[in-house]
C-alpha cells in the first residue's frame, strides 16, 4: 500500500496530517524571512488559515486569525518595552554613581542577544531640589557594523528616588507609571 499525499486516501494518517506537514514547513521558511514587525500578521494568517481548514468555517478562522495577531503583537510590545525599561535603569544606576564631568562604557545583555545594547555615558549637570536630585545625562547608543560603527546620542534626566536607587526620569511609553495607556 503505499501512502504519501493523496495514495490510499490518506488512511494512515489522513488529509489533514499530510497538509499540516507542508504547512509547518511553509511556516518556517517564511517565518525566517520575516522581520519581527510582521510576526503577529504572519503568526495570525497561520493560525486563521488552520482554523479556518480544521472546522471548516472561514468565520472562525478570520476570528481566530485576528486574536492570535491582537496577542502576539502585545506580546511582542510588552516584551521589547521590558528591554526598553532594562536599558534605561542600567543607564541610570550608572549615571548615578557619576560626577559631572565623567564619562564611561554602558552595555546591557538581554536574553535575547541581538538586542544587547552599548554606549557611552557621560554626566553634564546635577538638578538638585527639595524633591529630589537628579542628573542631566548625555548617552550614546552604538550601532552599524564592526567596520564603519556608528553612534547616536542622546540627552534625558535621571533621578535619584526616596529608596535611594536612580531612575529614568523622562516621560515616555518605557516608563512604567504609563501603564495601560501604553
Amino acid at each position: 500500500m503505499a501512502l504519501g499525499l493523496g495514495r490510499a486516501g490518506h488512511g494512515a494518517l489522513g488529509g489533514f496530517a499530510m497538509k499540516r506537514r507542508a504547512l509547518f514547513a511553509g511556516v518556517a521558511l517564511v517565518g525566517s524571512l520575516c522581520g519581527c514587525s510582521s510576526i503577529g500578521g504572519f503568526t495570525g494568517a497561520v493560525a486563521g488559515a488552520a482554523t479556518g481548514t480544521v472546522t471548516t468555517n472561514p468565520a472562525i478562522g478570520v476570528g481566530v486569525g485576528i486574536a492570535v495577531k491582537a496577542a502576539t503583537d502585545a506580546a511582542f510590545r510588552r516584551i521589547f518595552r521590558d528591554m526598553q525599561a532594562d536599558e534605561q535603569d542600567r543607564i541610570a544606576a550608572i549615571a548615578g554613581a557619576m560626577s559631572i564631568g565623567e564619562r564611561q562604557a554602558w552595555d546591557i545583555h538581554h536574553r535575547i542577544p541581538f538586542t544587547d545594547e552599548r554606549g557611552e555615558l557621560r554626566v553634564v549637570g546635577v538638578i538638585d531640589n527639595a524633591l529630589a536630585t537628579c542628573k542631566e545625562v548625555m548617552f550614546s547608543v552604538a550601532g552599524g557594523s564592526k567596520k564603519a560603527p556608528t553612534s547616536q546620542w542622546f540627552v534625558t534626566q535621571t533621578c535619584r528616588r526616596s529608596d535611594g536607587q536612580w531612575r529614568w526620569a523622562a516621560a515616555e511609553p518605557a516608563v512604567a507609571r504609563w501603564g495601560a495607556l501604553q
